[in-house]
């Protein structure tokens, strides 16, 4: 065996080989497979993320901002005041 190193030779042996068969094989369900694995892995974080978000359009969160940074600059400046 003198092309002991040609990828044929290491495609059919253990995790590795099954992976790049997975991979390079272009089979329309390996396919299907890594469209839901990949759409899986984006899905999962964003449902987690926006489960409990309470939309809000920009107006409201400059409003809270503000708020907040006036309350940050009273008390800053009612400490000082000491």
């Amino acid at each position: 065996m003198s092309s002991s190193s040609s990828s044929e030779a290491k495609a059919g042996k253990g995790f590795r080989g099954k992976m790049e068969h997975y991979l390079y094989s272009g089979d329309k369900k390996h396919v299907m497979a890594g469209i839901v694995l990949i759409s899986a892995v984006f899905a999962v974080p964003w449902y987690f993320m926006t489960r409990g978000a309470k939309h809000q359009s920009h107006q409201d969160y400059l409003e809270k901002a503000d708020k907040a940074r006036s309350q940050r600059l009273s008390s800053s400046s009612a400490s000082s005041a000491k």
